[in-house]
């Protein structure tokens, strides 16, 4: 997926790997639930409390969020600002952006802290990371065996082949 963001293809195998590390990182920050977005606002994944939740929303809301900040960034001379953070009275909000592809999102209550969902969403980061690294290279080597197949199923035509499909008969 390039920066900025693309539809991206994930296989189950794939999927079930993102799924795993985003409940080992909502049971080891003691998260309320965890959710991986595309920069896009399409949810991705999520674990943990959800119920009730309109995950539509949240993923949309949350890339615009990152959209918006990446303008306050820009007229800072800034890159990009990686890590949001929202506190509210009852729930907080942890943002991130992982391998400049997707947004991880982190709800958390008093039942945990920013301390320690900044180490455990860090160590998730790198896992993701990987994760997604591996699904690119699997794309890549799907998109060169599809190219070398058609090149060489068209190498076998000829000129002749040509002009013999176009001629008048």
């Amino acid at each position: 997926m390039p920066p900025g963001g693309s539809n991206l293809i994930i296989l189950d195998e794939d999927f079930k790997r993102i799924n795993a590390s985003l409940t080992r990182l909502n049971q080891e920050a003691r998260g309320k639930a965890v959710f991986l977005i595309d920069k896009n606002g399409q949810l991705i994944a999520s674990q943990g409390e959800t119920a009730g939740l309109d995950t539509t929303s949240l993923a949309s809301l949350t890339a615009g969020n990152i959209a918006a900040t990446g303008g306050l960034a820009q007229i800072l001379g800034e890159k990009e600002f990686s890590v949001l953070f929202h506190e509210g009275e009852r729930d907080h909000l942890h943002i991130s952006i992982v391998a400049q592809r997707v947004i991880l999102v982190v709800i958390f209550d008093n039942r945990s802290s920013l301390g320690l969902v900044r180490l455990r969403v860090k160590k998730a980061s790198e896992d993701l990371t990987r994760i997604f690294a591996d699904i690119l290279k699997k794309l890549e080597r799907e998109a060169g065996k599809a190219r070398a197949l058609f090149t060489t199923q068209f190498a076998e035509i000829t000129d002749e082949d040509i002009d013999n499909l176009f001629a008048k008969g």
